[in-house]
């Protein structure tokens, strides 16, 4: 008990360390490359954050149960926007962009409704896989154009202020990665403890393993979204945070589903048609509707928005505990 005990308030304190540090890399990379915040946060806080779904997917895959695969990643989008941003808005409001609206959220509508599509005869086959996968690689190269386009302009004043010596530049570039590299590897390993540690102590309490699953492992899995997010959205990078959530969801849904499928074909349970899919759907449009009318109304995306994701996220919990057969 006490070393389950100790790995939960460790596992903590390093969480919130190294989502500073891993934030801290992500804006020195974005400051010198002279990139977008929200790219950044689209490419590797989203991939990067994704990793424990990644990791669960593939070894359900070899394992021969590919439909653990597709529960983790579609749970973990609902999770991603419900829970992980409806409390980053809670503590830090967002700012909504227009390219945001106009592009960034219609591409992951269109992904949702593309894997929805794809599971209409209840399979996934490996052709299936390889389309997701094409589909991640085209997604990828069309916002890394489309947001270079738009440039920097978040950091434009502390750019000017850093000066363009190529050493100093040089030198900040590789802090930058070393503190990236860093801080999602110790997000990574710290979220798996307190996960570890968190299981332990519920089946010590006579927790089901339902209560568990549905609680501490769900949530466990998306600590490293929720901790980025609140981090950047903490020292100001809006973009990063929301880009953060849209890139994970775009990686978990494409990329981590269309390796899983690629690896076994994988025949899909009816609930999650009839649940997971169409509260990932409902879920990812009510994100739309909230950050649309936040953008129209030239408002901040904040805590009224926060709290109705959070009734989502209570509701979508109470749904599985009514469906899932005790």
């Amino acid at each position: 008990m006490w070393l389950a005990t100790i790995a939960v308030l460790v596992g903590l304190a390093i969480l919130v360390w190294s989502a500073d540090v891993f934030i801290d890399g992500a804006t020195a990379l974005a400051k010198k490359l002279r990139v977008p915040s929200f790219l950044i946060g689209v490419l590797i806080l989203g991939i990067g954050t994704s990793a424990p779904e990644m990791v669960v997917s593939v070894l359900a895959a070899l394992e021969g149960s590919p439909d653990l695969a597709l529960g983790n990643a579609y749970g973990s989008n609902i999770i991603n926007i419900a829970l992980v941003l409806g409390a980053t808005v809670l503590i830090s409001p967002i700012i909504i962009r227009k390219g945001i609206v106009t592009r960034d959220l219609p591409l992951l509508v269109l992904i949702t409704a593309l894997a929805a599509w794809q599971l209409r005869d209840g399979l996934l086959s490996q052709a299936d896989g390889i389309v997701l996968i094409v589909m991640l690689v085209v997604v990828i190269g069309v916002q890394i154009v489309l947001s270079l386009r738009e440039g920097n302009h978040e950091h434009e004043d502390d750019i000017k202020a850093d000066g363009t010596d190529p050493d100093h530049i040089e030198q900040s570039l590789v802090r930058g990665l070393i503190s990236l590299f860093i801080g999602m590897l110790m997000l990574v390993l710290s979220s798996r403890a307190i996960v570890w540690g968190a299981v332990e102590l519920a089946t010590l309490w006579g927790l089901s393993e339902l209560i568990i699953g549905l609680t501490i492992v769900a949530i466990g899995t998306s600590l490293p979204e929720l901790v980025s997010s609140l981090s950047a959205a903490r020292k100001g990078e809006h973009d990063m945070a929301l880009g953060n959530i849209i890139g994970s969801n775009i990686f978990n849904t494409l990329g981590v589903v269309g390796l899983a499928a690629i690896i076994a074909p994988i025949t899909a349970n009816p609930v999650i048609l009839s649940r997971d899919i169409l509260a990932m759907g409902l879920i990812t449009l009510l994100l739309v509707a909230l950050c649309a009318f936040a953008f129209m109304t030239k408002r901040q995306f904040g805590r009224t928005s926060g709290t109705t994701l959070m009734f989502f996220f209570v509701g979508y919990t109470l749904w599985l505990v009514q469906t899932v057969n005790l």
